[in-house]
């Protein structure tokens, strides 16, 4: 698949596709997480998802019960899945906003705050946003700053999660995933590391390798939603796009999921290898909550 196709994809499948791409990718990266590299890339027989998914996941129920995007519905469902034991691989802070909330704190105070939170915990999970929300208008975006801040209330950690949601409307409104995507992000982000490291990248057009040698692949914001959208653009297929990051070694679950989340919003369902889209039974899962927020959306986007 060229990373020029100029197909229309509706909707339905680009949400489907990206949700799925994302849980594919963080699946087959969490085997190779936290290694200062991968000398091999094999795709795992085992495909199990971690808390990247599973708070996606989470977020997209507390869409579909509520047919909208609200903080505390959200939150409640965090809630509900910790308690259940459903969540796995949870950082730091977000173990702190998950706890405090499961004790009765409320959703707009657990969240981590200072230097150290400003993580990917809330980049990664908001890709479902992105289809209900639309960053243009200052109250959706009070609404994405709200729902970063379940677990994270720092800034760069936000306008990491608003650089995601942004990234996908662009690709949404059937723009290329090519070059323009980094224009796009550079112009209408506030000031922040996250915005200064994208607009690097726009002036140096590293490879993703050298990307990954001038900076990190770490689990800092800054240096993974800069990979990411750096990865979608220079992928030619889906796959490879994985291998690449896979070998990168660092946090390769959440960068490769949030590389598929946008690769996936670009070609839909199509970017999913069919041998990979029914592999295990967490991937079916991921894909029967993806069809039930679709079905939100397309009511919705049919509404009088």
């Amino acid at each position: 698949m060229s990373a020029s196709s100029t197909s229309p994809t509706p909707p339905r499948s680009r949400l489907i596709g990206c949700l799925l791409a994302g849980a594919l990718g963080d699946a087959i990266g969490d085997h190779f997480d936290g290694r200062a590299h991968a000398s091999e890339f094999v795709i795992p027989t085992e495909l199990r998802i971690t808390d990247d998914t599973q708070l996606t996941l989470a977020t997209c129920e507390a869409i579909t019960a509520t047919g909208a995007v609200h903080p505390e519905a959200i939150a409640d469902r965090f809630v509900h899945w910790f308690r259940n034991r459903r969540i796995n691989g949870i950082g730091s802070s977000t173990l702190k906003a998950l706890t405090e909330l499961e004790a009765g704190g409320h959703w707009a105070l657990v969240g981590a705050t200072g230097e150290r939170s400003a993580g990917n915990g809330a980049a990664m999970r908001v890709a479902p946003l992105a289809f209900f929300l639309d960053p243009d208008r200052d109250t959706d975006r009070q609404t994405l700053r709200d729902v970063s801040r379940i677990t994270h209330r720092n800034e760069e950690a936000y306008v990491g999660a608003l650089a995601m949601v942004r990234a996908i409307r662009h690709l949404l409104a059937g723009n290329h995933l090519d070059e323009s995507l980094l224009c796009s992000l550079v112009n209408s982000l506030p000031d922040s590391r996250v915005r200064d490291r994208l607009q690097e990248v726009q002036h140096t057009s590293p490879s993703i390798s050298e990307y990954v040698s001038r900076f990190s692949a770490s689990g800092f914001v800054a240096d993974s939603v800069p990979l990411a959208v750096l990865a979608a653009i220079r992928s030619a297929d889906y796959l490879s796009g994985i291998e690449a990051i896979v070998r990168c070694g660092g946090d390769t679950d959440t960068n490769a999921s949030m590389f598929g989340q946008l690769f996936g919003a670009a070609f839909g369902m199509d970017a999913v290898p069919r041998s990979l889209s029914n592999s295990s039974e967490d991937i079916s899962a991921v894909r029967r909550t993806a069809e039930d927020l679709a079905a939100v959306l397309e009511a919705r986007d049919h509404a009088p």
